[in-house]
């Protein structure tokens, strides 16, 4: 992971390095990181600035999974797991920061979308390639997360 600065960021701080589920502690990491970050906004700057922050770090997740795949000689190893963190920051800004039960069926729903990848979401899986695919296809999952969610909360 210390190789190279894309494999820290692809890798998720080495979360991604876990032998056990490394996208589900890619997501738990991201979890995690948007609460310990989220409180230090105020001191920071404006929470709004998450969608900025998300559209950042999915552009630089792009070159940094290119770089680690080509490195590992495997264009979307299991250990990174950058696309799943900045996913799930996605299906957080859209979830009430009190409301656990709704962040923890987020959490859910969205490792069953990103494991499973049921139609449409393995169709992008496999037709686009490198770094943007490898982030792409969580963004995809993250969408239907949300999908559901919505749908719940209206049921």
């Amino acid at each position: 992971m210390l190789r190279h600065p894309a494999h820290i960021l692809a890798q998720g701080f080495g979360s991604g390095l876990s032998s056990v589920v490394p996208g589900t502690m890619g997501t738990l990491f991201a979890w995690l990181s948007f609460h310990w970050l989220s409180g230090y906004w105020p001191q920071w700057f404006h929470p709004d600035s998450w969608p900025i922050i998300i559209a950042v770090g999915f552009t630089i997740g792009i070159w940094a999974c290119e770089v680690t795949g080509r490195h590992l000689g495997k264009p979307d190893d299991g250990s990174m797991v950058w696309d799943e963190i900045i996913a799930f920051w996605l299906v957080l800004i859209f979830v009430a920061p009190s409301d656990t039960q709704m962040q923890t069926a987020a959490f859910v729903i969205f490792r069953f979308f990103d494991m499973v990848k049921p139609p449409p979401i393995r169709y992008f899986d496999q037709k686009w390639k490198g770094g943007f695919g490898v982030m792409a296809d969580d963004i995809i999952a993250a969408f239907f997360t949300l999908l559901c969610l919505a749908i719940w909360k209206v049921i």
